[in-house]
């Protein structure tokens, strides 16, 4: 198993963790309350962790396809959902 993290820094981290959660779980196996959230994408794993002021995000996936386009899922959405934050992309380690 193939793992990436992320953290987006912002006030926010508890909205957008819940946003992101219901916005999948209109696809995709999800589920999510304040602090936590699991999305269960067809190629990996994610898991969202929101403290006061920052948003973890961690993906598990199989192979490096996997992990990538579970990556890209979650960035292309959330910079979508923090436009106001201006966030143009997340680093991933």
């Amino acid at each position: 198993m193939l793992t990436s993290e992320s953290q987006f820094e912002t006030a926010k981290a508890s909205q957008y963790l819940q946003q992101l959660c219901k916005h999948f779980a209109h696809k995709v196996e999800a589920s999510c309350d304040a602090h936590s959230g699991k999305v269960a994408f067809p190629c990996g794993t994610a898991t969202f962790a929101a403290s006061d002021d920052v948003l973890i995000m961690t993906v598990v996936a199989e192979d490096q396809a996997g992990l990538e386009q579970s990556k890209e899922i979650i960035e292309s959405h959330l910079i979508r959902f923090a436009f106001r934050d201006k966030l143009e992309r997340l680093d991933w380690s």
